[in-house]
């Protein structure tokens, strides 16, 4: 097996270091770095720092490169566009790939009588579904969910639950949002009731927090990504739908992370009988080129007056070429069946793990959308972060890079590139489970094994 990592010097090689030196100088610190190296070049699942390191990416580039890095097709339809023409403000001077990736986006999510508009970034499509719905219903409330992350703007970061590093210091806040919590039934006290309790907390909610009918949207994500890739039960999405919609309150289901192909289906939603009114794309949608699509009936989608909707850059001719070509290769490759591939793969490797690793407390996911959340110990389930960060940092002293989430920033989630082989996955997840060994040994964690037969 030829083997896709092969690390010449240790991390930050000394070319790595001197950029990332420039880099402390000029950029503000607040971008700080994940992985001390920098990408020179990089192809699938793989990719190589400019001082000759080749290493596996278990983050995608945090999801958008769903199929693979310089996949030749996207970088193909990518060049061919930019040839042609690289920018014209859609709304000034319309082109074709623009309409063309509408009508796809709409014939793979099932709006029968729908209609799209781009944007640019995730917490863009949020903010512009949040106006269509305010447009349609005519109201200014929204209702959001524990653990839920939807971007970095003033709406979107008041959306977003977890405090650090999102929004400690940056209010005040978008008002007439209110937080309900959301079906986490690994961490709920009655986990069999977990979709109950939440769904009682939502009908409670609209007596003693919020008039229901100032209520515009529910922004929800149908597996949670930031907040831990919580999966949750089925009933609890589909309830919402129907307690918002008995309400006359849309739904709008961010898929920015869990869309696109990620779970087995296009959307996540479709996995648990979910039917949100607005639906929100991004990250892979077009493998990074920032693009964002918000897709949802005429009547909400036509609310908005003429020329209230729009941006000098959304759409982009390019980014709108390279999702055309993605969501080719999504069919042409077989990636949606490649996904629930990869997702048995790699939660049958955890499972292993878990023999050995008591910490591991809980695998969950949809797909290959799939995160393992580490604990202290598996009956009291206290988080267990610093053993998420040493097991980040052994698998990228190993050549694998991973990334973290959760509220409590203790569950490894996996982004993995659908285009990966088997061989490279095998490779990737055995450094996972020697990281995740070292690991323990790294902050110092006893064999509790003995303790925990039988959980």
């Amino acid at each position: 097996m030829d083997k896709a990592i092969d690390m010449v010097t240790p991390i930050p090689g000394p070319r790595s270091a001197g950029i990332l030196e420039r880099k402390a100088k000029v950029v503000c610190d607040p971008l700080d770095i994940h992985v001390p190296v920098v990408v020179d070049h990089a192809l699938g699942a793989r990719i190589t720092d400019v001082d000759g390191n080749s290493m596996l990416d278990f983050s995608a580039g945090l999801g958008c490169q769903l199929v693979g890095y310089s996949h030749p097709k996207v970088v193909e339809a990518v060049q061919r566009q930019a040839a042609k023409v690289s920018h014209t403000d859609f709304s000034v001077i319309p082109y074709e790939p623009y309409v063309e990736l509408a009508e796809k986006l709409l014939e793979r999510t099932g709006f029968r009588d729908g209609k799209v508009a781009l944007f640019n970034s995730g917490a863009e499509a949020i903010e512009n579904a949040v106006k269509f719905a305010r447009a349609a219903t005519g109201r200014p409330a929204l209702i959001c969910f524990e653990g839920g992350f939807h971007g970095r703007t003033l709406l979107t970061m008041t959306l977003t639950s977890r405090n650090k590093p999102y929004k400690t210091g940056f209010g005040p806040f978008a008002p007439e949002v209110y937080r309900l919590p959301y079906a986490y039934p690994y961490r709920s006290p009655d986990p069999d009731r977990a979709a109950a309790l939440a769904l009682e907390a939502l009908e409670r909610a609209f007596v003693t927090v919020v008039d229901p009918s100032s209520v515009a949207a529910a922004v929800i994500e149908p597996i949670q990504g930031e907040g831990g890739f919580v999966v949750p039960p089925a009933e609890f999405l589909q309830g919402v739908k129907e307690l918002c919609a008995a309400r006359g309150i849309l739904v709008i289901g961010d898929e920015v992370q869990s869309g696109t192909g990620r779970t087995g289906t296009f959307l996540a939603s479709e996995q648990f009988g979910f039917e949100p009114d607005i639906v929100v794309l991004a990250k892979a949608l077009a493998v990074g080129y920032p693009l964002s699509a918000v897709i949802g009936p005429s009547a909400v989608m036509d609310a908005p007056g003429p020329s209230a909707i729009g941006g000098t850059y959304v759409g982009n001719p390019v980014a709108c070429a390279a999702a055309n070509a993605v969501l080719d290769v999504i069919d042409e490759e077989g990636l949606l069946e490649r996904s629930e591939q990869v997702g048995k793969i790699v939660r049958a490797h955890w499972e292993q793990i878990a023999a050995d690793v008591p910490e591991v407390g809980e695998i969950r996911g949809v797909g290959a959308m799939v995160g393992v959340e580490l604990v202290r110990d598996r009956r009291t389930k206290e988080p267990a972060p610093e053993l998420l960060d040493a097991l980040m940092r052994e698998s990228m002293s190993r050549g694998l890079v991973t990334v973290g989430c959760g509220i409590y920033h203790n569950v490894l989630r996996h982004l993995i590139p659908l285009v990966i082989s088997d061989d490279e996955l095998e490779e990737g997840l055995e450094v996972l489970a020697e990281a995740a060994r070292a690991a323990r040994l790294a902050v110092g964690v006893r064999d509790r094994a003995s303790e925990v037969e039988g959980d």
